[in-house]
């Protein structure tokens, strides 16, 4: 291929081709040679330094050496051929190991000619080698395509089984800048640049990759930061201005008979003042004529089912239908069965519809729907089907919103007449940064406040040492009537972790308590022997449920009272606080079990400290923030933002958060359509990249 730009496909580089192509699309989303340019190291490593192989320390850190092969020779240990050679430079000797590729290596290296060494340095039998090493000609050193600074990319295994390593995208990045550096083009203007010291992109892009010093790296990184953070906070701002100033939002006054009769006579306890605060906030928003866009945060166990439902008796009140959506069919049981409980007697009618739901009864909730005869509709993906429509809607409620892709979410939309209001509930606690951040444009309610009564759940970390003493707690437990949750990160066995198996764990818990006591639910079940099973741990059948995940958002059990969780360390600290919160429902004290390995990395011992020390999701999601830096943040992927953050650390770059948001707002200000002259490359950047990201302001 003789053209070359941004947008070829990598497949047309050398060295990639059709297969690797595929390979590069299917684990790093990595389709052409923009995608590259912006697939970022994740580390750099000084190759400044040259040892002397006398020299060389054992600190478990890359060295860099230079030396001359002596020979070449194969000796089987165990099962394996190696091939081993032996490097000198003068001042010592020091071998070198490979396990593959062997008629490569001999056909390539030479002996008695110098070469560039790089690796890390192991000790068998009182002696130094290196397994693996990269090896390149020693004019490399002295030549441009040796940096100070080397990049090295995170490399998922399927890329690695291809022998892709983080050398394959070095070489394949120097070839993309060296053909296509001069078609990148800066969205922003010199003048932008200069008055908020950011060096050119072009600049930028080649120095995160191949920088020659640490201060050239640092300006780098900030300009590609900036660039993620400023885009997304000017267009959550534009999103949210247009809004304000262009969407009417459906006038709802009225305090009516469904509320207040619900209020006075069917609360089921007095409201905390966190959930009347919330209600209020509502209430204005959706009485000013202005649309609601809102997100309601609030730990598990908070009551926010009970807001959302005080929020859709408001809009019953004043003549609209509220459609409720969730995430899976079995929590729009859950709410399903909860919601028809407390509006008993009310004349407030309550639907469900679900994948599973009957032919028959479908078509009838249909007509229930087109007539307005049905107030609150609860279901699951079926309410987005083309079929469903609605008499009047004027609420969309969507629960646990980074389930459903942002298209799902606008299809769902449109489904009214007029723009319906939107709240967004969440039990995933966001600090208020990151609200900020990935939520601009949505007005936050928080639940900071528990219903009085509820003790907290007592977390203890076993090692898995421990088991026998659980398995007598447990029993203790199930003797007086309490019931059991024991999950695994794992269904199938997996080469590479030695971590507990699901179905291991179920047989072990079987043996020990009886088959009759126990279910299991993992996700690769038929929908039918899931509930069943569900069904059996709900009416106390069984006392104890071995799962997987799909129970994190799942069935609500008073009775439970431990949750226990195998490898402990596999779970992000999110998760592990979202599993605690399916126990601890009921009035008797619960139990969180966190089962480990002694084999902890730090980070996960920091998960574990964390999660056994507080049970304030606010305070363990900060705390998350701050042990994962930057990345793939939870939720940035799924809720559809058009801009990702691949670089940028919510956390740990919050300064230059706040810079690119005061930038963004001045901006908007200045020029809300971006209109101006010096702005057309901006505009057209985000026109872009946000061609497929229709309703993102409107639907969060």
């Amino acid at each position: 291929m003789a053209e070359y730009n941004l947008t070829t496909e990598i497949k047309f580089l050398k060295g990639v081709g059709e297969k690797r192509a595929k390979l590069f699309s299917e684990s790093l989303s990595i389709n052409t040679i923009s995608d590259l340019l912006f697939y970022f190291p994740y580390k750099h490593i000084d190759r400044s330094v040259l040892f002397k192989i006398s020299e060389i320390p054992v600190t478990g850190a890359f060295v860099q050496f230079k030396g001359k092969f002596i020979d070449f020779k194969t000796s089987i240990a165990g099962n394996r051929r190696l091939l081993t050679a032996k490097v000198s430079d003068g001042s010592a000797t020091i071998e070198v190991v490979w396990f593959a590729g062997h008629s490569w290596i001999q056909n390539t290296y030479k002996v008695g000619v110098e070469y560039l060494f790089f690796g890390k340095p192991n000790v068998f039998n009182r002696k130094i080698n290196f397994v693996h090493p990269e090896i390149e000609p020693i004019e490399n050193y002295f030549t441009k395509h040796n940096y100070t600074f080397s990049p090295v990319y995170s490399i998922p295994e399927k890329l690695k089984k291809s022998n892709i390593s983080s050398k394959t995208i070095q070489s394949l990045v120097e070839q993309a800048l060296e053909i296509t550096f001069v078609q990148i083009r800066d969205f922003y203007t010199p003048d932008f640049c200069k008055k908020h010291n950011l060096i050119p992109l072009q600049d930028a892009l080649k120095n995160i990759h191949f920088p020659s010093s640490h201060e050239i790296l640092i300006n780098a990184e900030r300009r590609l930061k900036f660039d993620e953070l400023f885009l997304l906070q000017l267009d959550l701002l534009r999103q949210f201005k247009l809004r304000k100033a262009n969407i009417d939002g459906i006038r709802m006054p009225v305090v009516g008979n469904f509320f207040n009769t619900f209020y006075k006579q069917n609360l089921p306890f007095e409201l905390t003042g966190a959930q009347k605060r919330v209600v209020r906030e509502i209430f204005e928003n959706i009485k000013s004529g202005e649309q609601m866009n809102r997100l309601l945060q609030g730990d598990v166990g908070s009551g926010k089912t009970l807001v959302a439902l005080l929020a859709a008796l408001l809009c019953a009140d004043n003549g609209y239908q509220t459609c409720f959506m969730a995430p899976t069919e079995i929590l729009a049981k859950q709410h399903f069965a909860s919601i028809s409980k407390f509006v008993s007697g009310l004349g407030f009618n309550v639907d469900l519809l679900t994948g599973s739901t009957k032919k028959k009864d479908r078509k009838i909730i249909h007509e229930k729907l087109a007539d307005g005869t049905t107030h609150l509709l609860i279901g699951t993906h079926a309410l987005i089907e083309d079929i469903v429509t609605f008499d009047n809607l004027g609420m969309v409620i969507v629960d646990e919103q980074h389930r459903f892709g942002v298209a799902q979410r606008a299809k769902l939309w449109k489904k009214g007449r007029q723009i319906p209001h939107v709240l967004v509930v969440t039990a995933t606690p966001i600090p208020r940064t990151l609200a900020l951040t990935l939520y601009g444009d949505l007005d936050i309610s928080i639940i900071d406040e528990m219903p009085p009564g509820r003790k907290p759940i007592k977390t203890v970390h076993y090692y898995n040492t421990k088991r026998k003493k659980l398995y007598e707690f447990m029993k203790e437990q199930i003797d007086v009537g309490r019931q059991v949750y024991i999950v695994f990160p794992l269904i199938e066995e997996s080469e590479s972790f030695d971590y507990e198996n699901l179905e291991e764990g179920y047989e072990r818990t079987v043996a020990y308590f009886g088959k009759e006591n126990v279910v299991m639910v993992h996700g690769k079940m038929k929908a039918d022997e899931k509930n069943a099973a569900m069904q059996r741990f709900i009416s106390k059948k069984a006392a104890i449920m071995v799962a997987t995940t799909v129970i994190e958002v799942g069935v609500d059990v008073p009775n439970a009272s431990i949750m226990v969780i195998e490898s402990a360390e596999r779970f992000g600290l999110a998760q592990l606080h979202q599993l605690r919160g399916r126990v601890g429902r009921g009035s008797e004290q619960s139990f969180c079990i966190l089962l480990t390995s002694y084999k902890l990395s730090s980070e996960s011992r920091k998960r574990i400290n964390v999660i056994t020390s507080t049970n304030d999701g606010f305070i363990i999601a900060e705390e998350d923030l701050k042990i994962r830096g930057y990345g793939d943040i939870d939720g940035t992927r799924q809720s559809g933002l058009p801009f990702e953050l691949k670089i940028a650390g919510v956390s740990r770059d919050h300064a230059i958060l706040e810079y690119a948001r005061k930038v963004a707002n001045e901006l908007i200000e200045e020029d809300p359509l971006l209109e101006q002259p010096q702005n057309q490359k901006l505009k057209q950047f985000m026109q872009y990249k946000l061609k497929e990201s229709t309703f993102w302001g409107m639907i969060s």
